[in-house]
């Protein structure tokens, strides 16, 4: 799942893996960070590429109400509301809306990872993670309904109805579910989660002047890191 961003060259960039969740409000906050970031640091080519995570894997496939999952989670509806004020208001500094009363269904989000996966075939994975995560924080969409995700597709130019029965069958499940699992097994327990040059790593909505340094330092001693991490696993 990549995105090259405009103006740069995949070729000799720094990659940039986000591993993150669609349902994550610190996610949707640190990718608008991270764009902000690379404003900063223009004269750095990048590559950034959208790694799935679950942040909630025993919710169903089907998805459930809000309302439940706030509860089994938190403990009440009202416990939740008492601290999403925070989100709310980190959020809004970012220019992005964090709807509290908006959001009725929470997804299990395979087929949102999925759908970030196909998007990336055409160089289209972060429009459809930001879309993703616009329909789900700041509209209220169902991200469990199949047709919320086919006009999600079809909005960024994917073929609605070829997305329809990519949906409907098993096509990349089994990639999706071994990737995100694969974030955990190597010690990811919290997103976002910000992986530079495959050797550096930082955790959490960082403030873009946090990430453009280490986007910097990682960009600057990429061969000294790898070298290092090579020699630490011989």
């Amino acid at each position: 799942m990549s995105q090259v961003f405009p103006g740069k060259q995949s070729s000799g960039a720094l990659q940039i893996d986000v591993v993150s969740d669609v349902v994550c409000p610190w996610c949707f906050i640190g990718k608008r960070r991270l764009e902000k970031a690379l404003a900063l640091k223009p004269e750095i080519p990048v590559e950034v590429r959208f790694r799935p995570y679950f942040l909630n894997p025993w919710v169903p496939r089907e998805g459930m109400s809000r309302d439940d999952y706030l509860t089994t989670k938190f403990g009440s509806v009202e416990r939740y509301k008492a601290i999403a004020g925070r989100v709310v208001a980190a959020a809004a500094a970012e220019g992005l809306t964090y709807a509290v009363d908006k959001m009725k269904r929470q997804p299990n989000t395979l087929d949102c990872h999925r759908l970030i996966l196909w998007a990336g075939k055409a160089g289209n994975a972060g429009r459809m993670k930001q879309r993703l995560m616009d329909l789900y924080f700041t509209e209220g969409g169902d991200l469990s309904d199949p047709n919320v995700l086919v006009q999600a597709a079809a909005d960024i130019g994917l073929d609605g109805e070829q997305v329809r029965k990519m949906l409907a069958s098993d096509q990349d499940v089994v990639l999706i579910e071994r990737e995100a699992n694969s974030a955990k097994d190597a010690g990811i327990d919290g997103v976002p989660t910000f992986i530079f040059g495959g050797v550096a790593a930082v955790s959490g909505a960082q403030a873009p002047e946090t990430l453009a340094n280490a986007i910097e330092q990682a960009a600057n001693n990429r061969e000294e890191l790898q070298a290092q991490q090579t020699a630490a696993r011989r």
